[in-house]
């Protein structure tokens, strides 16, 4: 393969980190045009200096003299602020690892579509607040996206797109998180530490969370529907507590077609890297016969009910699933802040998309810019949230 441009949004993150030890351990030849982070400055200024970027860009603006103090000499450029994200996604790299968390990362994501970069999709919520936007900007540009999250990997890499009469359903599997057999008075008295140790992966803190609550499948059933044209009513969710399948289509003709792995990251990012080819790296292997047995459950909705309020967004649409996501994005930093308990994350999601489906401000607006409509939605869902939370928030 020859030398690829590349951006990271979000390189200091658990996925930017995992994306640029495979490219080291593939000894993949990359011109690297930005790396990007939140606040994690140190780290970006260490990347910045291994993997030369044209341009290393902290969010944070106050941390931007840091950055400068600590490239100092380099020659590579420091930049700061969420303008500068958004220019670091629209410089026009072949391939763009989109993997900054939350809706923070729909600017630069969708800059990056636009000037037709092949996207690396690690950010969910570019596509639950503006997936049919998104996709078309990439096409209409000539770039592409290719999924990221091991579930939507596994169904890109099974699926026949050019049959889609022949698909039945499209099955995403979950790990049930840690809190897979606890009730809900034990789910109740929850911690954040309890909550962000999932058995399994290792992520960061807020898709921990999600994970534990299995908002993350919800939001991931919203992605599969936008990124596959799969009706709601054909997209079911699977616990696997292994997390060795990723994911299951069903075809009409009875057969079933999985996508097995260890979990692990970096095998769906060296698919999005060398797709449709092949690339060569140490990826762990997959010993069947040491793991023994792989079980499987139907999801507890009572218990979970993350995952009805996602199906009822998906089917609204609309502002629903941008509104989904944002409340969600307050309740679970209220949660990890110990402003309020774990079960009331989903009750805030729920009551605020109520609330503004009462007031009529989910409903689309035809003409609207995808990105400006998106953030309208979403900045009003947090307004909305915020003051849902404040009946929930735990006195002491």
């Amino acid at each position: 393969m020859s030398v690829r441009s590349i951006t990271v949004l979000g390189s200091t993150g658990s996925i930017g980190l995992s994306t640029l030890d495979l490219l080291d351990q593939a000894g993949a030849e990359v011109e690297v045009l930005a790396l990007t982070a939140g606040r994690n400055v140190e780290r970006l200024a260490e990347q910045a200096l291994r993997w030369r970027p044209r341009v290393a860009v902290i969010e944070d603006e106050s941390l931007l003299p840091e950055l400068r103090e600590r490239l100092n000499g380099s020659n590579i450029g420091a930049a700061g602020g969420p303008s500068a994200i958004e220019e670091a996604g629209a410089l026009g790299a072949d391939w763009v690892m989109s993997a900054i968390v939350g809706s923070a990362g729909l600017a630069p994501t969708l800059a990056a579509a636009r000037v037709g970069s092949t996207i690396a999709l690690a950010n969910k919520e570019s596509l639950i607040c503006a997936g049919p936007a998104l996709l078309a900007a990439a096409k209409a540009a000539g770039g592409g996206v290719i999924p990221v999250d091991s579930e939507h990997s596994a169904i890109f890499q099974v699926l026949q797109p050019d049959a889609p009469e022949r698909v039945l359903r499209l099955i995403l599997t979950a790990s049930g998180g840690p809190f897979r057999t606890w009730s809900r008075d034990e789910m109740a008295r929850a911690t954040p530490e309890q909550a962000v140790a999932h058995p399994n992966w290792s992520m960061g803190a807020k898709i921990s969370v999600d994970s534990a609550q299995m908002m993350n499948k919800g939001l991931e059933m919203i992605e599969a529907a936008y990124l596959f044209s799969m009706p709601p009513n054909r997209i079911d969710v699977l616990i696997h507590p292994q997390s060795v399948v990723h994911s299951l289509v069903e075809y009409t003709d009875g057969s079933t077609l999985a996508q097995l792995g260890p979990p692990d990251m970096r095998t769906p990012i060296a698919c999005a890297w060398s797709w449709p080819q092949r690339i060569s790296w140490p990826a762990p292997k997959l010993d069947l016969a040491a793991i023994g047995k792989l079980t499987f459950e139907a999801p507890d909705e009572i218990r979970f009910p993350a995952l009805a309020i996602a199906r009822q967004a998906l089917s609204a649409g609309g502002g629903a699933p941008a509104a989904m996501n944002a409340a969600n994005e307050i309740g679970v930093a209220a949660f990890l802040d110990r402003k309020i308990g774990f079960l009331d994350i989903a009750a805030i999601v729920s009551d605020t998309l109520e609330a503004l489906d009462r007031a009529g401000d989910l409903a689309a607006e035809e003409d609207a810019d995808p990105l400006e409509w998106a953030m309208t939605i979403d900045a009003g869902a947090r307004r909305a949230a915020a003051q849902v939370l404040s009946r929930f928030a735990i006195k002491g």
